[in-house]
């Protein structure tokens, strides 16, 4: 299927976002998730099912001062 993540286009066989994470090399990474503009928390990541032209984004928290 053909979704977006992180305002590029991706195409993948991941279920759901949990599995879309790690396909990406995220794993237990602490990041934070949006599907389609809406907040998916990390506790609900593995129910959250990804379809056909989803968009996702992934934030990494960065460190610095």
């Amino acid at each position: 299927m053909n979704i977006v993540v992180n305002g590029q286009p991706v195409t993948t066989q991941a279920a759901s976002l949990s599995d879309l994470l790690a396909e990406h090399g995220y794993g237990t990474a602490k990041v934070a998730t949006a599907v389609n503009g809406t907040l998916a928390p990390a506790s609900m990541r593995h129910e959250q099912e990804i379809v056909d032209g989803d968009q996702i984004e992934i934030v990494a928290p960065m460190q610095g001062g």
